[in-house]
C-alpha cells in the first residue's frame, strides 16, 4: 500500500477526532467516561477564567459609563446578580445538568422550525458573548502590556498587532490540542484573586488614610445629583451599562460535567453534580460581588476621571493603574503578568465554550458541514472571525463592551424565561412569579443596554445572520444525505422482512389517509397496473408519518402490522419521507442479501414547489428524492435498491 500523501496526512490531522454524524459531539467540556471528576471549587476556577477575569476591565468600564455613581450602580448590579442571575442559574443547573445550559431548556419547550430558528438566534447571541470575550480579553491583555512602564515605548501604537498575535496564539493552542487544565486554572485564579485582595486592601487603606477623598466624592455626588433618592434613581438607570459584571454564569453551567458527583449519581439524576454546581455558582457570585463593590469604590475615589477616558492610563486597566501607583512598579508588573495570563485564558475558556456549544446543535440540525464536529477546522474559522472583530473594533476594550454586554444579557434573559416556564409547568406558583419578575428585570436591562449601545445588537445580528445563512446553505447542500442514524424493526416487521431471504421484497409507498379496505385495494390495483406486476407477486405496503420535519437526524422505528386481515404494512415515523424509505430499503438489503424494490406514483404539482415541501416539511416529490438519497448512500448500482415510478 502506498504511503499517504502530504495532503492526506494534513486532512487526517485537521479532521482528527471527527466523530460519526450519528453521535452527538460532546465538546471540549465533556468528561470522559473514565474521568472521575473534580471538586466543585476547583471547577469554579475554570469558570473564574471567564468570570473573575472581568475585574481586569470592569471597574474602568463602570467608572467610564456611570461616573461618580459607579459604586451605587455596582451595588444595584450585585443585587441583580445575587437575587436574579444566581437563582436563575441554580435552577438551570437543576434542569440541565449535562452542560447544555438554558438554550437546551428552551429547545425542549419549542418544536418544529420555530424552535430551530429560536435556538439559532440564541446561538448567535451566545457566539457574540463568547467571541467578544476572546477579542475583548485579548485587547485588555494588550492594554496591560502596552501600559506597563517597561514596555510602553516598545509597544505603543501597536495594540491591534499585539491583540492579533494573542488571538493567533490562542488559536494555535487549540490547533495543537487543548484540554482545560483545571490545576492551571486553580493556580492562575488563586494568584490573580490574591493579588486583587492586596490591591483592594491597599486601596481601602488609602481611602481611610485620607478621609477627604471620601468626603470629596460625596460632596461631588450631592452637587451633581442633589439628594440620596436622585442618586439611587440614577444608579438604577445606569446599572445596565455595568452588565459585563454578570458574565460567567453561562460558562458556570457549561462546565458542570467536570464536577464530581455522589457515588450513587446517575446520568438521569446526577444529584451530587447539581449540588456541586449550585455551590460553584453561589460561591463565585459571592466572591465576585465583594470584588465588584470594593473595586468600583476604590477606583472611583482614587483615580482621576480623565484617566479612565480613551488614551488615559487607567483606561481598561483601572486596578493595574492602582497597583503601579500605590504598590510600586515591581508589584504592578507582577499584577500585569497575572492579569494578562488570566485574560488570555479567559479567551481559551470562551473558545472552549464555543466548541462545546455549536456542535451540540448545528450538526444535529443538519446546519453544519461534517467537519464542524472536528475541533481544528472550527478553531481556524473562529480565529479568523476573532481577527475580523479585533480589526473592526480596533482592539478597543470600551468599544466592545456593548456587544459583550448584549450577548451576556440576552443569554441571561433567555435563561430567566426558561426557568419561569419550567416553574410554571411544575406547578410552582411562587417560583413562577419570582422568576417572572427576574425575567422582567433582565429584559429591561437588555433593552436599556441595546438602546444605549446599539452596536451590541448590531454585531449580535451579524452573528445571527451569519449562522442562519451558513446553516440553511449547509442544510440545503445536505438535503439528499441519508440522515437516519439507526433502523429498529419490531418483531412483526422483522418477520415480514425475513420472509424475503430468498426473493426480493417489493414495497408499495403509500401515503396513509383513512387506511380503510378500499384505500389499500385501490392502491394495490393501481400499482400492479402501472408497473405490470404479476398477480402472484405479493407486495408489502410501507407508510411514513412525518413527525417533526425540522429534525435532521433520527432513529427510524419500523412497526409491522396486518390490516383488514390481508394487507401487510410497515409503518414508519420520521422527519423525512424519502430518507426514511431509503434507510429502510438499505436495511432490508443488508438483512436479506436481496435487492428490494419500491413502487411509487408520480406526484402532481410544480417540481420546485415540491422540492420546497421536501426541504421544509419532509414530503413533496418522494420518488426522485428517494432515488437520489439512495444514489448518494450507495454508489454501486448493482447493490442499490430499485425505485419504480408509474
Amino acid at each position: 500500500m502506498a504511503p499517504p500523501t502530504r495532503g492526506a496526512r494534513f486532512r487526517e490531522w485537521m479532521l482528527q477526532g471527527l466523530s460519526d454524524m450519528a453521535k452527538q459531539h460532546p465538546g471540549p467540556h465533556a468528561q470522559a467516561p473514565h474521568e472521575k471528576g473534580q471538586r466543585w471549587w476547583r471547577v469554579m476556577c475554570l469558570t473564574g477564567l471567564d468570570y473573575f477575569s472581568t475585574l481586569g476591565y470592569q471597574p474602568g468600564i463602570a467608572a467610564l459609563a456611570a461616573g461618580l455613581v459607579s459604586p451605587l450602580a455596582t451595588i444595584v448590579l450585585v443585587l441583580v446578580t445575587l437575587l436574579g442571575a444566581l437563582p436563575v442559574y441554580r435552577r438551570v443547573a437543576q434542569e440541565s445538568p449535562h452542560g447544555e445550559g438554558s438554550i437546551a431548556m428552551l429547545e425542549r419547550l419549542l418544536s418544529f422550525w420555530q424552535g430551530k430558528l429560536f435556538v439559532l438566534t440564541l446561538l448567535g447571541f451566545a457566539a457574540t458573548d463568547f467571541m467578544i470575550t476572546i477579542t475583548l480579553s485579548a485587547a485588555d491583555a494588550t492594554a496591560h502590556l502596552v501600559e506597563n512602564p517597561h514596555l510602553t515605548s516598545m509597544l505603543s501604537g501597536k495594540q491591534v498587532t499585539v491583540t492579533l498575535i494573542l488571538v493567533a496564539l490562542l488559536g494555535g493552542v487549540f490547533l495543537k490540542g487543548f484540554s482545560e487544565a483545571i490545576g492551571l486554572a486553580v493556580f492562575l485564579v488563586g494568584i490573580y484573586l490574591t493579588l486583587n485582595v492586596v490591591v483592594v486592601a491597599n486601596g481601602l487603606w488609602h481611602v481611610l488614610k485620607a478621609p477627604h477623598v471620601f468626603s470629596d466624592w460625596t460632596d461631588a455626588l450631592t452637587v451633581q445629583h442633589g439628594n440620596a433618592f436622585a442618586m439611587i434613581g440614577v444608579a438604577l438607570i445606569v446599572f445596565p451599562k455595568l452588565a459585563l459584571g454578570l458574565s460567567g454564569f453561562e460558562t458556570g453551567v457549561a462546565v458542570m460535567p467536570h464536577i464530581e458527583g455522589d457515588p450513587d449519581d446517575t446520568e438521569e439524576k446526577p444529584t451530587g453534580r447539581i449540588r456541586g454546581a449550585r455551590k460553584l455558582l453561589t460561591t463565585a457570585a459571592a466572591i465576585m460581588s465583594v470584588f465588584l463593590i470594593t473595586t468600583s469604590f476604590i477606583t472611583t475615589l482614587l483615580i482621576p476621571a480623565e484617566a479612565f477616558k480613551k488614551g488615559g492610563e487607567a483606561n481598561g486597566r483601572a486596578l493595574a493603574y492602582l497597583a503601579h501607583q500605590n504598590l510600586g512598579t515591581s508589584f504592578g508588573s507582577v499584577y500585569d503578568l497575572s492579569t494578562i495570563a488570566i485574560l488570555w485564558f479567559a479567551g481559551a475558556s470562551a473558545m472552549a465554550g464555543l466548541l462545546n456549544l455549536m456542535p451540540r446543535y448545528l450538526p444535529r440540525y443538519g446546519m453544519a458541514p461534517h467537519w464542524a464536529r472536528a475541533v481544528r477546522p472550527t478553531v481556524i474559522v473562529l480565529t479568523l472571525i476573532a481577527f475580523l472583530v479585533t480589526w473592526i473594533f480596533d482592539a478597543n476594550v470600551d468599544a466592545q463592551g456593548g456587544a459583550y454586554a448584549t450577548g451576556v444579557l440576552v443569554l441571561i434573559s433567555s435563561a430567566a424565561i426558561a426557568v419561569t416556564i419550567a416553574a410554571r409547568k411544575a406547578g410552582q406558583r411562587r417560583w413562577t412569579i419570582g422568576f417572572a419578575v427576574i425575567a422582567a428585570v433582565f429584559l429591561y436591562t437588555t433593552g436599556a443596554n441595546i438602546a444605549e449601545r446599539p452596536d451590541g445588537v448590531k454585531i449580535g445580528g451579524c452573528f445571527i445572520a451569519g449562522i442562519m445563512l451558513v446553516s440553511f446553505a449547509s442544510r440545503l447542500k445536505r438535503a439528499f444525505e441519508l440522515r437516519v442514524t439507526d433502523v429498529v424493526l419490531d418483531d412483526v416487521a422483522e418477520r415480514f422482512v425475513r420472509d424475503y431471504m430468498h426473493r426480493p421484497l417489493r414495497l408499495i409507498a403509500n401515503e396513509p389517509n383513512s387506511r380503510d379496505l378500499a384505500e389499500y385495494r385501490d392502491k394495490l390495483r393501481q400499482i400492479r397496473k402501472d408497473n405490470d406486476i404479476p398477480a402472484e407477486d405479493d407486495l408489502v405496503f410501507v407508510e411514513v408519518t412525518v413527525l417533526d420535519p425540522s429534525e435532521f437526524e433520527s432513529v427510524l422505528d419500523v412497526r409491522g402490522e396486518v390490516l383488514h386481515d390481508r394487507y401487510r404494512v410497515l409503518s414508519l415515523q420520521s422527519s423525512s419521507v424519502p430518507n426514511a424509505l431509503a434507510a429502510l430499503l438499505l436495511q432490508v438489503r443488508d438483512l436479506t442479501g436481496q435487492q428490494p424494490h419500491i413502487y411509487f406514483e408520480w406526484t402532481e404539482g410544480n417540481p420546485f414547489a415540491q422540492f420546497l415541501r421536501f426541504f421544509l416539511f419532509g414530503q413533496g416529490e418522494i420518488a426522485p428524492v428517494t432515488r437520489e438519497v439512495l444514489r448518494e448512500a450507495e454508489p454501486d448500482r448493482a447493490r442499490r435498491p430499485a425505485v419504480h415510478v408509474g
